[in-house]
């Protein structure tokens, strides 16, 4: 079955950086959008990132943007997210999620049918 298992979370000062990895796997997602959500407590879960796998394009939330950069590897079952300088604000667990919206770079959650199971990020300020 599809597995999504994100790593690389954990405790940084501010203006520190992290990079996220998300293990994709149970099939191929070449013609999938794969992104980034965040969601802080008593928060609703928020847009992070989406890359479109086939062609590489990208979109960021503009809170993460110049500062964030959403990837995928080489063989295309490994989703990143290179975070820089850190705020506190960016303190939420983090998920990858993937799916075959009919939109380009969704942002909505409800385009996604695959999610991680989410890795905490923590900023000291």
């Amino acid at each position: 079955q599809v597995q999504l298992v994100e790593s690389g979370g954990g405790l940084v000062q501010a203006g520190g950086s992290l990079r996220l990895s998300c293990a994709a796997s149970g099939r191929t997602f070449s013609s999938y959008s794969m992104g980034w959500f965040r969601q802080a407590p008593g928060k609703e879960r928020e847009f992070v990132a989406v890359i479109r796998v086939s062609t590489g394009s990208t979109d960021h939330a503009d809170s993460v943007k110049g500062r964030f950069t959403i990837s995928v590897g080489n063989a295309k079952n490994t989703l990143y997210l290179q975070m820089n300088s850190l705020k506190p604000e960016d303190t939420a667990a983090y998920y990858c999620a993937a799916g075959a919206s009919r939109y380009y770079l969704p942002r909505g959650t409800s385009e996604y049918v695959y999610w991680g199971q989410g890795t905490q990020v923590t900023v000291s300020s």
